[in-house]
């Protein structure tokens, strides 16, 4: 099964300051692509960029959600974020608590 196939993903992404990170949890959750996004300080990133070694001070958002909204998801990151190239990547969740799975579920549904 393709990772994206799988029914539940932990979704990451990096945000160059705070205000970007909140605006695109919150942005995230309001469209139900997301049902919970952590935002976490103190992230240092190195990464080579254009010919050069970079070394830039970042927060992680940890995005919970589902193989199916992937696409959605990934596209309203690239809507929303400053990066030219921001960091979206997806590992499927083979197992949970299934409560809280259905959680998701519960979140992730269209009005």
């Amino acid at each position: 099964m393709d990772d994206m196939e799988a029914p539940y993903l932990l979704a990451l992404c990096t945000c160059p300051d705070r205000a970007c990170a909140e605006s695109v949890a919150a942005s995230l959750v309001r469209a139900r692509l997301a049902a919970c996004v952590n935002v976490l300080d103190g992230l240092t990133s190195f990464y080579e960029w254009e010919g050069s070694v970079h070394r830039d001070t970042e927060l992680l958002l940890v995005i919970k959600t589902r193989g199916d909204r992937f696409d959605e998801l990934k596209n309203e990151i690239l809507r929303l974020h400053p990066y030219e190239l921001p960091e979206v990547v997806a590992v499927a969740l083979h197992a949970g608590l299934d409560p809280y799975l259905r959680w998701i579920d519960e979140c992730l549904k269209r009005p």
